[in-house]
């Protein structure tokens, strides 16, 4: 992967046209976003359907990219999360709850997370949920990897939304203070 600073270079790049330097950031960021996608969606099909969407998002997008207020992957992941929860939302075809076949299709498929090595970081982060009690940490993973609504970890939880939303605050709290020490 590129260095944030070079990121940002490509997107200031792509908001002025630039389709060479489009095709660098694609090459440099399609396994992360990918991976992101895929973990939300757990279809090889709609995820790359969502992975064309956020590309035409990014090239639309890139001149409103600030590096002010994030880094250049953070600005992408959240574009690529939006549009697979968007597509979650719109309840596919073949959802999850009616055919649980579908999870064991994607449970064959590698993991395009697991084939890469665990950076620092992610040790750091892994270490930091590690210290939430179980119920918090099955709350953020639901959440921030599988997608959740506020709505679905209600009732996954029997609490009500505002519970919910107050724990994830907090818990992600935790979290940025563990990763800050």
């Amino acid at each position: 992967m590129l260095s944030s600073q070079e990121l940002v270079w490509l997107l200031a790049a792509v908001a002025k046209g630039d389709r060479a330097a489009f095709e660098r950031l694609y090459a440099a960021t399609r396994a992360k976003l990918y991976g992101v996608v895929l973990r939300i969606l757990r279809r090889h099909d709609l995820a790359d359907e969502v992975m064309q969407e956020t590309y035409v998002k990014i090239w639309s997008s890139a001149g409103r990219f600030d590096p002010a207020l994030s880094s250049p992957i953070t600005w992408m992941v959240a574009i690529a999360r939006n549009r697979a929860i968007d597509q979650v939302r719109k309840k596919t075809e073949v959802s999850i709850d009616e055919d649980p076949a579908v999870l064991e299709i994607a449970a064959e498929s590698p993991d395009p997370l697991a084939k890469r090595e665990m950076t620092e970081e992610l040790r750091r982060l892994l270490a930091c949920m590690g210290r939430l009690d179980e119920e918090r940490r099955r709350l953020v993973l639901f959440a921030y990897y599988d997608g959740w609504s506020r709505e679905q970890l209600a009732a996954k939880f029997d609490k009500p939304v505002n519970t919910v939303k107050t724990w994830l605050r907090r818990a992600l709290i935790e979290i940025r203070e563990c990763l800050g020490s």
